[in-house]
């Protein structure tokens, strides 16, 4: 990402990549001098031929994890560029804030560690990482994420989630996908907003509130059928039948992204009906 918002030039890759894929002899002779693009030296001078381009293949990337940092932006780029730790982006709390790429996209940022998310685990592999600078817990509770973040994060993410084609599901938090370790980034960021901006997963909330009277009705469903149902979101929960800790902590993960007033862990009516209104 260029600073200032400017686009950066198309690469001569691309450029090349498309005269390649001009057969019209009008273009011939003016695509000549590009055609050794299409087999431009490998490894050990070794000629390879990149003019034929396979249609069955996608992105290696499926998940979109954000993050808090913790800490100011000196020290927030000093651990995310010198430690044993990185990310993709990171998006500063400067005014205007400022948006660091400091792991190419197609390169694996260290940043989601042990996780998990429909199954897939290890998603630093899978995934490309976006760290805002926010302290998260404070004394007065939790630091509010600036409107100017916000607003950069969602130019951001709108950019990213579309060269990659990821699923509105697959937006998540550290929270989400290591529930077991992870609260960023924390109940204070405006996912709701961020759906209302066409940036992940938000649930059906005219649906949630009919549901919520039928459970309060008719009672909740036992353990084993509430870790299905947080199984089927996405989350690795245990499959214990009893609400155990670790199960009582993706409930929490679960309430601090749909439900952020109240993230205490207990599967109550309202958790359990914005669980059936997910998408």
């Amino acid at each position: 990402m260029t600073r200032g918002g400017r686009r950066a030039a198309l690469p001569f890759f691309f450029v090349a990549q498309l005269m390649c894929s001009l057969r019209r002899p009008a273009f011939a002779l003016a695509a000549l001098g590009l055609v050794a693009g299409c087999a431009a030296p490998g490894p050990q001078s070794l000629e390879i031929d990149r003019s034929i381009q396979a249609v069955s293949q996608s992105s290696r990337v499926s998940e979109l994890i954000l993050h808090y940092t913790v800490s100011d932006t000196p020290r927030s780029l000093d651990i995310l560029s010198k430690r044993n730790v990185s990310s993709h982006y990171l998006v500063t709390d400067e005014t205007p804030p400022r948006v660091y790429q400091l792991v190419d996209e197609s390169r694996r940022a260290w940043h989601a560690g042990e996780s998990e998310w429909y199954g897939r685990t290890s998603l630093n592999a899978s995934s490309i990482g976006v760290e805002i600078v926010n302290r998260g817990p404070v004394d007065q509770g939790w630091e509010p994420y600036s409107e100017q973040q916000i607003d950069i994060l969602v130019r951001l993410l709108r950019d990213i989630i579309a060269r990659h084609q990821i699923l509105a599901r697959n937006v998540v938090g550290h929270s989400d996908v290591a529930p077991q370790r992870k609260q960023d980034p924390g109940p204070a960021f405006p996912w709701k907003r961020l759906a209302e901006a066409g940036v992940g997963r938000w649930y059906d909330e005219a649906k949630a509130t009919q549901l919520t009277r039928e459970y309060l009705r008719k009672g909740l469903p036992p353990a084993s059928v509430i870790q299905q149902k947080l199984r089927r979101a996405g989350y690795a929960t245990p499959d214990s039948g009893v609400l155990d800790e670790a199960t009582r902590r993706v409930i929490s993960a679960f309430q601090m992204h749909y439900r952020p007033a109240m993230y205490d862990g207990e599967p109550d009516a309202e958790t359990l009906a914005i669980l059936d209104a997910l998408p």
